[in-house]
């Protein structure tokens, strides 16, 4: 069988338009993805170099396969199993910074170069003042930015026209802003010229930006079976879901020029990323975190076999549905439409997402995703929804235990035991609380959860605590199942 290459799928030479940090499954599955789809529709006739942000890694499989590779996308649609396949050809090159770096800084010079597009994960936004000017290339990801947009700026002499597009997407809040403070800070501590300074603030945007798509990447237990089925090796496959959202966030409307949207792909331009963040936190997050840790004590183990339940789904039902979609302000037919393809999601045959592997750190989870749609359900109705109490009554039952493992605590179902995983500071709470009864466990969480639960309204938080005790109390004595249904 012969290996994907540019002799099986022909590659348009076009301009480069995108510099990409980042040559992961993700980016791969979303933003080439989407570009690629511009181009075989000719609105937008530019091509992508891939960046190796970090010194380890291999970029010899890219350069096999002429940098082509195939995305399969794979999920439900209209009820039924639907599978799509795109081989991308937009991508022209790829380069080691780190082996090439003569090669890399040439990129930046190119004229008709507008975009750059990273994900260097969460904790490549990071300034580090020891991060040197010098170093070919800079450590940090905004030391590499910073250097590149100097290269640029000294190489057209500060043209207004040559400045840059950021569109990051690594996963933290505002993360445009984030990186162009570094990179200003970057800036100031190697005495960077004001010009050039002038410039990055005037000639480059940075967009802050919210993805969301789950790309499952290779697919390591079957790509035999699916190489047979595309009829060629693709050491590069990258699977993911069908559903994808970007929201992009500019002070500058970029639409026109950057024409994902008009082009039918699921892109939002925005003056305001944060309804759309609040609408995917609340609905798609909080019903995860609502549901898991009851399904999995009352027996299921991945979220798809949760959705075949008929308790579970109908708790995830009435959680989106009647307490979480009532307290939000996007239009009511978005907020729904955003809630079925949740549903088909979660439904996915495609993906084995374990519940365990979501339950990590879920007293962090639980505040931020579902505590604020308590709080707005209580202000906007007097009363406290009972399904979102319920959901807080199944962690602290999740999380009781006094049984220390390494770094975990042993938690308990039927005969197995599983481990519970969060910071220290929970786990020896409730290593010290657990064997209290319903109503003193639950008074000791509210106290240990106080700065959060301060922001609702003394009496709503003591009608969530009474109803959360009781809830336990339930839990204890009947089990989750016949807790949950009474």
């Amino acid at each position: 069988m012969n290996i994907i290459n540019s002799a099986m799928f022909s590659k348009k030479e076009r301009e480069i338009k995108v510099l990409q940090f980042g040559e992961g499954g993700f980016l791969r599955a979303f933003v080439d993805y989407m570009i690629d789809i511009m181009n075989e529709k000719g609105t937008f006739d530019g091509n992508i170099v891939l960046v190796k942000p970090i010194a380890f890694g291999s970029l010899d499989n890219f350069r096999k396969q002429d940098c082509n590779y195939t995305v399969l996308l794979r999920g439900l649609k209209d009820g039924a199993e639907y599978v799509e396949k795109r081989v991308i050809t937009s991508v022209a090159d790829v380069v080691d910074p780190y082996a090439e770096y003569g090669r890399y800084d040439d990129y930046a010079k190119l004229p008709g170069l507008r975009y750059i597009v990273s994900n260097t994960t969460e904790a490549g936004i990071v300034y580090d003042e020891t991060d040197t000017f010098e170093a070919c290339p800079p450590a940090t990801y905004p030391g590499k930015l910073t250097k590149f947009l100097y290269t640029r700026y000294k190489a057209f002499d500060g043209a207004a026209d040559k400045g840059l597009v950021i569109l990051p997407v690594e996963l933290i809040d505002d993360n445009g802003i984030e990186l162009k403070k570094c990179v200003m800070k970057q800036i100031a501590n190697w005495d960077l010229d004001d010009g050039f300074k002038n410039w990055v603030e005037d000639a480059c945007i940075f967009t802050s930006t919210l993805v969301d798509r789950i790309v499952t990447g290779y697919p390591r237990t079957e790509y035999a079976q699916l190489w047979e089925e595309l009829g060629y090796e693709d050491n590069l496959l990258d699977t993911c879901e069908p559903f994808a959202l970007w929201v992009i966030e500019s002070a500058k409307d970029i639409s026109d020029e950057l024409p994902l949207a008009k082009t039918g792909l699921p892109v939002i331009f925005t003056d305001n990323q944060k309804p759309y963040k609040q609408r995917k936190v609340r609905i798609l997050n909080g019903a995860h975190t609502s549901f898991v840790l009851a399904s999995y004590c009352a027996g299921n183990d991945t979220v798809g076999e949760s959705m075949k339940d008929a308790d579970f789904a109908g708790f995830m039902h009435d959680v989106i549905y009647d307490e979480v979609i009532p307290t939000l302000d996007l239009p009511k037919e978005d907020l729904l439409s955003f809630a079925g393809a949740v549903k088909s999601r979660f439904e996915n045959p495609f993906i084995r997402h374990e519940l365990l592997s979501i339950a990590l750190n879920s007293v962090s989870k639980w505040r931020a995703r579902c505590l604020p749609s308590v709080i707005e359900y209580y202000k906007r109705f007097g009363k406290v929804p009972k399904n979102l109490a319920f959901s807080l009554a199944a962690l602290i039952n999740f999380y009781s235990s006094d049984e220390r493992g390494e770094g975990c605590l042993i938690g308990h179902r039927g005969e197995g035991t599983y481990q519970i995983k969060d910071d220290a500071a929970v786990l020896d709470f409730f290593a010290a609380n657990s064997k209290k009864s319903a109503q003193e466990l639950t008074d000791a969480y509210f106290e240990f959860e106080k700065d959060a639960f301060g922001k609702m309204d003394a009496k709503g938080c003591a009608e969530l605590k009474a109803a959360v005790a009781k809830d336990l109390e339930d839990i204890r004595r009947l089990g989750v199942r016949a807790a949950m249904k009474q």
